[in-house]
């Protein structure tokens, strides 16, 4: 049943980045020829209009086709005749859209909270050692580490992990901010909390989950989601992480199995469902404003590039060549899929 619901959950991901271009296509006069829900085959297909609308058979994808995209055309309402702007405007809606989706999942995961935790000391436990009038005082709360802003109070105990357990540690205390440099903190276990394992010893307050105090959470949640995203994609350039730790539709609708089989009940599966979709949907909005060709990202990026060298040059470029340059990195990035489904593949045989 999760493995349905997975897939279902990455239609809708896709449908509504696609939606997005095509909605704002349509605002803006743009011919649609044709509007898809995954590649490959056509399951389905349906003429409405001067656009066709079809559900394919593989759901790793879509694509919204608009005339005169990567080539040059006499249509007046063709993508490429429309100003820098229209352009600007729809190759950006489908990561909105997700950006949006992402936001709008937060918002019904935190629906029926009552409070939330915050990255506030309210006390500290028995024996800390880092409550003194030059370290932290009860009331302070932590507003970076290691020049990472916090935004939860998950974020507190992810970054005091990371690195060599020196860290420069910034906190708010009574409205000013309080630099804690070079400042050395190490997990122990403390007599109260033994059954919890090792802690820094300090414990974190709660505030009234009021409408304003979801809808500042949900963004903040957005936020860290964000900063995610980046975190990985450094990890994966700087080479701290490899191919074989990415995954792929297989790989991701296998974990929410997973995690909907290990739920302790359906709500709680419902609420673990939701939080790995907003996560998903706001890791597409990013990834595709990336500046590689064939994403929404490099097309931007190339007609910002474009524009510059026609003013200089004073002369039209052909969209044909533009066009090669994204079918050369959509290429790459089939490959890329196929090796990242090939290791997901791998991993759920091995076990």
């Amino acid at each position: 049943m999760y493995i349905i619901i997975a897939i279902i959950i990455f239609g809708v991901l896709i449908a509504i980045h696609e939606f997005g271009h095509f909605t704002a296509a349509k605002l803006c006069g743009v011919k649609v020829e044709e509007f898809a829900i995954g590649m490959g085959p056509a399951l389905f297909k349906k003429q409405r209009g001067e656009t066709m609308y079809a559900l394919r058979l593989l759901p790793i994808g879509g694509f919204c086709a608009m005339a005169g995209e990567d080539e040059e055309s006499e249509d007046p309402r063709a993508f490429t005749n429309q100003g820098f702007w229209k352009k600007l405007v729809i190759l950006c809606a489908g990561s909105f859209m997700n950006f949006l989706l992402g936001v709008v999942l937060i918002l019904i995961m935190y629906a029926g909270a009552q409070a939330f935790v915050t990255p506030t000391i309210d006390h500290f436990m028995e024996g800390c050692p880092y409550e003194s009038a030059d370290a932290m005082q009860a009331g302070d709360t932590f507003y970076s580490i290691d020049g990472q802003r916090i935004y939860l109070v998950s974020d507190v105990s992810a970054f005091l992990m990371r690195g060599n357990g020196v860290h420069d540690i910034v906190m708010l205390r009574n409205g000013e901010k309080v630099e804690l440099n070079d400042f050395e903190l190490s997990m122990k276990t403390y007599a109260e909390y033994a059954d919890e394992g090792p802690k820094y010893g300090f414990v974190f307050g709660y505030t009234e989950a009021t409408f304003g105090a979801k809808l500042e959470y949900t963004w903040n949640t957005a936020m860290e989601f964000s900063r995610w995203v980046w975190i990985g994609l450094k990890d994966l350039v700087s080479g701290s992480v490899g191919l074989k730790d990415m995954s792929g539709p297989v790989g991701i609708v296998d974990m929410m199995n997973d995690v909907g089989q290990q739920a302790e009940n359906a709500r709680a599966a419902a609420d673990n469902l939701i939080y790995i979709s907003a996560f998903i949907a706001v890791n597409l909005a990013i990834m595709n404003m990336l500046p590689i060709p064939a994403l929404d990202g490099g097309r931007v990026f190339l007609m910002i590039v474009t524009v510059i060298i026609e003013a200089i040059s004073r002369k039209k470029l052909d969209p044909k060549y533009e066009g090669y340059i994204h079918m050369a990195g959509m290429v790459l990035l089939l490959g890329l899929m196929a090796l990242v489904m090939y290791n997901d593949i791998a991993k759920l045989i091995t076990g």
